[in-house]
């Protein structure tokens, strides 16, 4: 990751637009963070800019939009006294910023390239992402599916296949058909590759308490940190639009959702301990153990030192 500093030699707004405007690239988002004059208690306070330009692709666009919160704490909240975001160089400038401060109680109508920002913004990770993340909301990035991989599960879904895999052509910015070969359960090790993600959806055909059953599984493998970044962002933010599109527009019912990282834990007792959970009984309230049983030992009397017997 690329990055430069500038040092300060004038009042903050004389200087602004020949620090800031020549790091905005056309093709790739930044984030950039501008000292002002001003002292909070916390020290120098600062502008946090986020350039987003339009000619940039969706993934890089997705990528800096989830670590931005995360850059934020980092930094740290109460150092930034504001915020502003930008598609063009002119929202970017110093004027722009003066505009938005005076217009921030008497907010304009949105142009165009405002509106596309703002439906942006509502695709960002709102939550932090770290060691000590336990979960994370995205809204999704809806890659376009292609015919292929369209007609693949309409076939699946009337049961004339039963497995597809679908992997994202990050340069198309789609979702396409990997793989439709005939696959039974001790088969699906060798199909999730172990060093790309992957979606598939696998039709798991068992008997459950005497019946005959057919369930759709939606497995998401994604092996670790073996994939880039990029890699992991995309299809994890991609992932809840597909089987949203998938149940109900192509109304496949999917039993089961899983995400793994290792192909080699997907055996038969697997599966179906995941379509059909066990019913964890509730736990025995610990008793206290029983004495022994029988004749008492003899009776221990414990007195202080010095202290006679009174017999």
């Amino acid at each position: 990751m690329m990055h430069t500093t500038r040092k300060a030699s004038k009042k903050w707004d004389q200087e602004y637009d020949t620090l800031v405007l020549p790091l905005l690239d056309e093709d790739m988002p930044c984030y950039l963070l501008y000292r002002l004059d001003s002292i909070n208690n916390q020290g120098f306070e600062w502008i946090f800019l986020a350039w987003v330009p339009e000619s940039a692709a969706v993934r890089y666009k997705m990528l800096y939009a989830a670590t931005k919160a995360t850059l934020k704490k980092e930094f740290g909240g109460g150092h930034i006294k504001e915020e502003l975001s930008g598609t063009t160089k002119e929202e970017m400038s110093c004027s722009a910023y003066k505009k938005y401060l005076t217009s921030k109680n008497f907010p304009l109508p949105l142009t165009a390239a405002e509106e596309e920002l703002q439906q942006i913004k509502l695709n960002e990770v709102q939550v932090d992402i770290g060691v000590d993340t336990k979960q994370q909301t995205m809204q999704g990035v809806a890659f376009p599916l292609h015919r292929e991989a369209v007609a693949a599960l309409e076939r699946f879904r009337d049961r004339k296949i039963n497995y597809v895999q679908l992997h994202i052509d990050f340069d198309q910015e789609m979702i396409r058909l990997s793989n439709t070969e005939p696959t039974e359960v001790r088969d699906l090790p060798k199909r999730i590759p172990k060093d790309s993600a992957r979606y598939h959806f696998f039709l798991y055909k068992h008997s459950h308490e005497g019946d005959y059953l057919e369930s759709t599984v939606f497995i998401y493998s994604m092996p670790g940190y073996k994939c880039a970044i990029k890699e992991r962002m995309l299809y994890s933010s991609c992932k809840n639009p597909l089987v949203d599109m998938v149940e109900n527009k192509l109304q496949i019912e999917i039993e089961k959702k899983l995400e793994i990282d290792n192909g080699d834990e997907v055996t038969n007792d697997f599966l179906y301990e995941e379509v059909h959970p066990k019913q964890h009984a509730h736990k025995q309230i610990f008793a206290k153990p029983k004495g022994p049983t029988g004749k008492r030992g003899a009776r221990r009397i414990i007195k202080p030192p010095g202290e006679e017997d009174d017999d």
